[in-house]
Parts: structure tokens; sequence; C-alpha cells
């Protein structure tokens, strides 16, 4: 056996003629041969130790002496309590162990492993209750048989391996066939047998009834359960094509589709929501319509007509109190069923923002702390070169898929490792300061003057409303040149978002950034801009203007008419995206290949699209109050935009140039959808509850001062008939009726659960800092070791002819 190693230079353990350690088969299999034996020796001490007295005395002198072997010398072994028994099981299950070792050593020591599994999971009986086939092998504990051995004697053990790995329960057998260092197809071979019944019914003559029957149930329910799971992950929305965009364009693309699908869920749920709350109970008992107008086709753009007194707005629900009344006969046996539909419109409506507040604030701390955990591109590439297939795929489409994945992440890590920061010079990099800066000074004075222009021009739409309104008695216009004047203003903003990014670009493009995902992150940051400068002017036009002066437009319901231009926005941005998509990808790819004979195509634009996504969301979100199916439109909107944009990209667009790794693209989408968009959207609607008078003869809220006293109406009558309630009228009075209160507590709230979850993710991110430390200490202690064994080596081993001849024969080759 190898002598231990010892690092003195004085050592005489090194004999010169050993062969040298950069010999890696011969350096592993002395180890390999010092591991196995060692770990056999341990195993062997504890199985001994389970066997009674007598049976000791019986297998004790079958034992094979142990010897050490090492190519031409063998010696006697050192004594085997130099190793602790937990060293030697760590040894033992090392990787190393199992390379150069033959098949049936590997049967052999699993079918032991099974054994004593078995033996832990079961009360064992007395070793003379087995028959002599069922015995623990003691062979196997023998030293590392050769590749040589009897077939007839490797058959043998892998029939007792199969016969003891049926006898194990299910998780266990699935476990041990994990942890066999063996092929693929010899792993399937013997998943086969272990999972067959026995073919011999005296084996099961023994097992009652009872269990029988629980057995097969059990293996039923299990089957049943994974073919719900395997159905469940079938179903899972757009998972092929996700992975088809991942795989062509990489991450950065992706994180558009993956937002848009969260988007999606978000307005299920809201849909979800009011629909079951509101939408439903409303239809069930429907208010007179005091017009019964024809759809013209104009409506599914406008949102007027028609669609003025339906579930669609506001207008359409009522104050009343819808209740259900028992039947004569059986009043005793049940009560009356009341339901307010103001209460219900203003509590599902909170609830609706508050729980999707929460969502929301989980979501972006959890991504937070997905983004600030250590993230190196050399560690993840390591583990995407080695550890990255699924071997489960079998399908050709599936494996080319997985390829094309794979090759892309690996294309981006490797412009992450790559990419280095570039030393500048002074004088070049006041330049380029002086660049951004005229660039933002373009981008920042053309979102606001196109901001300002938004602003005078709902200021003349304004104006054109008041005068249609003083002279509606003489007006000799159609109501649908009335209905199509009201699309200027949507189509205007559309246009300024379909333009104004494009200008962004071409600026972009003039700074000549040197990273791709800063150039995306600098393009985010000037449409999110342009995107809150416009809606902050509208909601001045529609909660500034409409809604507090509703009589000079002579309005009936103005939360209505602000609902049809919320839903009018909606629309018009899809069409908008719709041209978008067939004029800048689908035309300019054509002019760009028949007439310009070019090969490129253009470039997704990420940061667009996703800002278009976000403005769209922010208008569902302010009109849910106004509109309450305005998210079920959304939905359409989000599901068709999918497939356009999908299919769009697959034919128009070409893959980025430069490749590069969108790590934290997700996060800041979610963080953008968060604050800027949900907040502002959940202020606009607290301040519409909380300080707007609504409409005197529509609507839930009809004949009240402000929306939130409906609740106080509820808490009063609450009060009346309890008085233990006393309490919720103070609730009431100082937390909810209170705006500002309730806001400072709700944002509080939140504030304190990202803290406590920011503050879990940095201990986290520490406790991985030092364990990576650590790993990279002990890859530089096993450094260290093999580089002064080769020195101590080269120091006692004399140089051959033949050793001189290679060394000067490889220094001229190099």
């Amino acid at each position: 056996m190898d002598h231990p190693v010892n690092y003195d230079a004085s050592d005489h353990y090194l004999e010169p003629e050993m062969e040298s350690p950069v010999d890696e088969a011969a350096v592993h299999d002395s180890f390999s041969h010092l591991i196995q034996e060692q770990a056999t020796l341990d195993d062997l001490e504890m199985d001994l130790l389970e066997l009674d007295e007598e049976a000791r005395d019986d297998v004790g002198h079958l034992l094979p002496p142990m010897s050490c072997s090492n190519g031409r010398y063998q010696q006697e072994c050192p004594p085997s309590d130099q190793w602790s028994s937990a060293t030697l099981r760590i040894l033992s299950s090392m990787p190393s162990r199992t390379i150069g070792r033959s098949r049936g050593a590997i049967i052999s020591q699993y079918y032991n492993r099974t054994m004593q599994l078995r033996r832990h999971r079961q009360s064992r009986p007395s070793i003379r209750d087995f028959s002599r086939s069922s015995r623990p092998s003691i062979r196997g504990y023998g030293g590392v048989e050769s590749d040589g051995g009897d077939l007839n004697e490797e058959d043998a053990k892998r029939e007792r391996l199969v016969n003891n790995l049926r006898n194990l329960s299910m998780s266990d057998r699935v476990r041990m066939l994990k942890t066999m260092p063996l092929s693929v197809m010899e792993k399937t071979d013997l998943r086969r047998q272990a999972f067959r019944h026995r073919e011999h019914p005296s084996s099961s003559s023994n097992i009652p009834c009872c269990s029988q029957l629980k057995y097969y149930l059990m293996i039923v329910a299990r089957q049943t359960w994974y073919s719900w799971l395997s159905l469940l992950a079938s179903l899972q929305l757009w998972q092929t094509a996700l992975k088809t965009v991942s795989g062509r364009f990489g991450t950065g693309v992706l994180s558009y589709f993956v937002f848009l699908k969260t988007l999606l869920f978000f307005n299920l749920f809201l849909t979800s929501m009011i629909g079951l709350f509101l939408v439903l109970p409303q239809a069930i008992s429907p208010p007179l319509r005091s017009n019964s107008t024809g759809l013209s086709g104009l409506e599914l753009l406008t949102g007027g007509g028609y669609f003025t007194e339906s579930v669609l707005f506001y207008g359409y629900y009522t104050n009343a109190t819808l209740e259900k009344h028992c039947p004569k006969d059986n009043e005793a046996g049940c009560g009356n069923i009341s339901y307010s539909m103001s209460l219900a419109y203003f509590f599902v409506i909170g609830a609706a923002f508050f729980v999707t507040g929460i969502i929301l604030v989980y979501t972006m701390s959890k991504l937070f702390g997905q983004s600030f955990r250590i993230d190196k591109s050399r560690n993840i590439l390591a583990m995407k070169v080695f550890s990255s297939w699924d071997f489960k795929v079998i399908k050709k489409t599936s494996v080319k898929l997985q390829s094309e994945n794979i090759s892309t992440q690996l294309k981006e890590l490797l412009a992450d490792v790559g990419r280095k920061r570039r030393d500048i010079p002074i004088p070049q990099r006041l330049a380029r300061i002086a660049l951004h800066s005229f660039a933002w000074t373009l981008c920042v004075g053309s979102t606001v003057a196109c901001g300002v222009g938004v602003y005078y021009f709902s200021e003349f739409m304004h104006t054109d409303l008041e005068t249609r309104a003083q002279n509606r008695n003489s007006a000799s216009e159609s109501p649908l040149v009335k209905e199509a004047s009201l699309l200027a203003l949507p189509a205007v903003v559309s246009s300024i978002n379909l333009f104004l990014p494009g200008f962004f670009n071409i600026v972009a493009s003039l700074e000549k950034y040197d990273s791709p995902s800063v150039r995306n992150y600098v393009a985010i940051s000037r449409n999110l801009m342009l995107k809150v400068t416009v809606l902050g002017v509208l909601c001045y036009h529609w909660l500034g203007r409409i809604a507090a002066q509703p009589q000079r437009l002579h309005l009936e319901c103005w939360e209505t008419f602000v609902g049809q231009d919320l839903y009018r926005f909606l629309v018009m941005d899809f069409i908008f995206t719709l041209l978008d998509t067939f004029f800048g990808e689908f035309l300019w790819r054509l002019f760009s290949q028949k007439l310009l004979k070019r090969k490129r195509k253009p470039v997704f634009d990420i940061a667009r699209n996703v800002l278009e996504l976000i403005y769209g969301q922010t208008l569902t979100w302010m009109g849910v109050l106004f509109t309450p199916l305005l998210p079920a439109v959304q939905i359409l909107k989000l599901v068709f935009l999918f497939y356009l944009k999908k299919t769009s990209l697959m034919m128009n667009c070409q893959v980025p140039r430069r490749p590069w790794r969108a790590t934290q693209m997700t996060t800041i989408f979610i963080t953008l959808l968060c604050f800027p968009s949900f907040l502002g959207a959940a202020v606009c609607v607290t301040c519409t509850f909380w300080s707007i008078k609504p409409s005197g003869n529509c609507g839930p809220f009809r004949g009240l001062d402000t929306m939130i006293q409906s609740g106080k109406t509820w808490v009063k009558d609450l009060e009346e008939s309890n008085s233990k309630l006393a309490w919720l009228t103070w609730v009431h009075t100082y937390l909810v009726e209170n705006p500002v209160i309730f806001l400072f507590i709700t944002a509080m709230t939140f504030i304190i659960v990202i803290y406590f979850h920011t503050q879990v993710v940095d201990g986290q991110r520490k406790v991985i800092t030092l364990l990576q430390e650590q790993i990279a200490n002990e890859g530089d202690d096993k450094k260290f070791l093999i580089t002064r064994l080769q020195a101590i080596h080269e120091q006692n081993r004399p140089l051959s002819p033949n050793r001189i001849r290679l060394d000067n024969e490889a220094s001229s080759y190099y």
C-alpha cells in the first residue's frame, strides 16, 4: 500500500524508482486503492458489530487478507486506527472513488448498502433465519474486484442487488439508483428490473392481503399524482415559446415576454376578483337601461353607444341592496341575504389594490434577493459547461431547443467574462461626459415639449367639449362624428409614445455606449421619463378638470366619461403597437433586404416595448374604478400582443450582435411596475375615493359627498345594531377616513417588509461570501500540496536518460 505522504524534505518514503505524480492515472490508482480498502475495513467492522457472536466466529475466518498494492510495490497495510470512522466514511463517498472500478465491484458494494438499508428500515431477525442466498455478501467486502472476474459471479451479485432493491421502499429504491456510479444504460436496466414485480408467487405469499392492497393502492395513487404533475407541467403558459425565444435571442429579449406573462397574471387576478364580487351580482340583478341603441362597430374603439350602460362602466352599477328573501314556508330555516353594491364596490376595489400591492412588494423583494446574490459569471460559466444538460430530453426538437438555449447562455456568460473595463484618458472622458450631457438635454427637452403639447391639446379638447355641451340642442353633427372626435387626444398621445422613443434611440446611437446593458438601462430611463410626464398631464386632465367641474361639460356621469377615455387610450395604444410592428419591423425588414440588399434585420427594442407594457398596465389600474372590466380588456390585449410580438420577433428581428446577460432586467421591470406605475395609480384612485364628489345620478355612490362615506354609513349601522362594535367607528374615523394616515401606514408596512427581507438577503450574501472564500482556500491548499509533492519528488528522483531525452524533445517542440 502507498505510504502516507509527508511533505518534509528530509522524508525518505519517496523512493527514486517511483513514478512521477504528474502521471495522473498512477496517482489516482494509488489514492483510489487507499480509499477503497480503508472504507472496506470500516464497512466490514460496522457489519461485524451487527452480527451476533456465533455469526462472527463463522464468518471471521472467511475474510480474505487485506493487501495493499500499487504497481510493483506490495507492503503491509497500516493499522486502521490511523483513520477515523468519519474520515473513512467521507473518503468512501467521494466521486473519485468510483473512477477506475469494475462494474462488479460497484454492484457488490451497492448490494451491501441495500442490505444495510434494509436492516435499518425493518427489524431484522437472527442471521440463522435467512437462507444462504439471502445472507449479506461477505465476498463483496473484500478488495476491489478486477474487470476480468467471473461473469456468473457478477450476474449473481446483480440478481441479489435487484432483489434487495425490490424489498426497499419506493423513495429508498429511487435514491439508491441515483447514487450508483454506473452508466445511464445500466441504471435504466437496473431500474426496469427493480420496479418489475416478482415472478415467483411464493414471494408474496407471506404478505397479508391488506398489506398487498395498501401497497397497490399506494402505487396507483403515486402514479396518478405523477400523471397530474406532468399534466400541470405541460399546461404551463407559453413554456415552449419562452424556451424558443431564450434559445435564439437570449435572456434580454426573454425578459420582455416573462414580464408580459407576469402582467397577464396580475390582470387575471383583478378580473376574477372584480368579476366574482361586482360584475356577477350586478349582472344577476340588472337595472333598467335608458336607451337601447344597437352596435355600430365604432363602440369597439370609443367605448360609447351601446357600451355606455353596460357592466363595462361605472354608471351601470347601482347603490341598491340586493336581497334574497326566504320562502314563507321556510322562514325559520334560513335568513334573508342582503348584498350592498356600494359597500361591495368600495371594498372590492380597495382589497384588489391592497392585495396587488402586497404581491408586487413580495415579488420585488424576492427578485431583489435573487439579483443581489453573489453572481459571478465565471462560477455560472463552469456550471453551465459541466452540469447544464438535461439527459431526460429525448425528442429531437427538445434537444435542438436545449442546445440553442445553452449555446446562447454560454455566449452571454463569455461576453460578461471577457468584458473588461478600459482605462479612458481624461480628455476622452471629458468629451464623453459632454456628449452624454448634450444627449440628456435633448431627451429631457423633447419630453418637456411633448408634455406641454399634450397639456395644451387636452385643454383644447376640454374647451371643445364645453362648446359642444353648450350648443348640444343646435348641434347638427351626427353622434358618430362626436364619438370619433374623442379619439383625437388618444391618437396624439399614442403618436408621441411611438415616435419619441425612436428619437431617443437615434440619440443613444450617437453616444456609443460600451455595454449593451447600460444602453438598455439608459433607454428605459428616458422612456420612463416620457411616460410619467404624459400620464401626469392626463391625470390632471381627468381628475383636475373633468371630475372637478362636470357641470361645465353637462355630464350626468363623469366617472363613465373618464372610464371611456381610459378605454380609448388603451385601445389606441394597442392599435399603434400593431402599426409599429407592421411598419417598424415587417416593412423595414423587407425594405432592408429587398431594396438595400442588406442581410441586417431590425433589433428588438426591449426598453420601448417594456415601457409600453407598463404604460398600458398603469392605464388599467387607473381605470379599474371607472371601468371594472378594463383588466379583462387588458388580458385580451396581452394575449394577442404575445403572439404578435413572438411571430414578428422570429420573422423580422435579428439576434443582437453583442450578446449580453440580463441579470437584473426582470427585477428592474417589477420595480418600475411597483413604484412609478402602481403607486401613481393607487394615489389617483385614493384621491378619487377620499376627495372627489361622485355623480349624483349614477353609480353605486350616488347621493354621497365622497365615496368613502359609504363605509362610514355601514360602520354607523353596525354600531347601532351592536354597541360592542364602537371601536370600529374609531378605527374608521381616524385610520380610514384620513387618507394621509392610511397611506402612511400602508407605505410603512411595505417598507418594513422590504427592510426585513433585505436584511435576510444581506445575511445570506455574507454567508455565501464566506463559503466562497473557504472553497477558494481549499483549492489553494490542494494546489500547494500538489506543487510541494511534485517539488519534493523531483528533488529525490534522479533524471534518467529517457526522461532527459523527452524533456529536450518537449522543450524543442514548444
